[in-house]
């Protein structure tokens, strides 16, 4: 195999893992920077990333704060050298699964409080019979099946959520 099939299937590889690196809500630019590191699999400086990649070594400075926010690459010391050093984090599942677990429990908690506070308004206007009473035992019904239903949510990211 010539260099410069294994450097396409390099390529190839890279942009491929980019999209699902994406997933973690991050610019494609990011997930190509973090793909880069990963496949590299050893530290580098912004001015290895900015050569390699292309971009201006600024770039790779805001690429590597985001990444760095998210846990998904690590400053690494380097005895005997002044510059910063990065690497990538490898344990993605455990990343991945924490951050959106921990996103999904947020969401589910702020809609089912949303749909609880939708309820107590039905209960008070059935008590006040501002609104027909078959009308709102409809919405009432519909309401309590998506309460219930977030706390099957809740329960099954919760328990997700522990085993990350």
């Amino acid at each position: 195999m010539t260099e410069t099939n294994v450097e396409h299937l390099r390529e190839l590889s890279m942009h491929e893992f980019s999209k699902t690196i994406e997933l973690f809500d991050i610019t494609p630019a990011e997930a190509h920077l973090y793909t880069y590191l990963y496949l590299k699999g050893k530290p580098l400086t912004l001015d290895d990333m900015s050569k390699a990649l292309g971009k201006s070594k600024t770039s790779m400075s805001n690429g590597i704060r985001t990444l760095s926010q998210m846990n998904l690459v690590s400053r690494v010391w380097k005895k005997g050298e002044r510059k910063n050093f990065y690497e990538a984090n490898k344990q993605l599942l455990k990343i991945f699964m924490t951050t959106h677990t921990h996103k999904w429990l947020e969401t589910i908690h702020h809609q089912k409080h949303a749909l609880q506070n939708i309820n107590n308004m039905i209960q008070q206007q059935k008590r006040s019979h501002q609104l027909p009473n078959n009308d709102l035992d409809v919405i009432h019904n519909h309401l309590q099946e998506m309460i219930t239903f977030h706390e099957q949510l809740s329960s099954l990211f919760t328990e997700i959520h522990k085993n990350v």
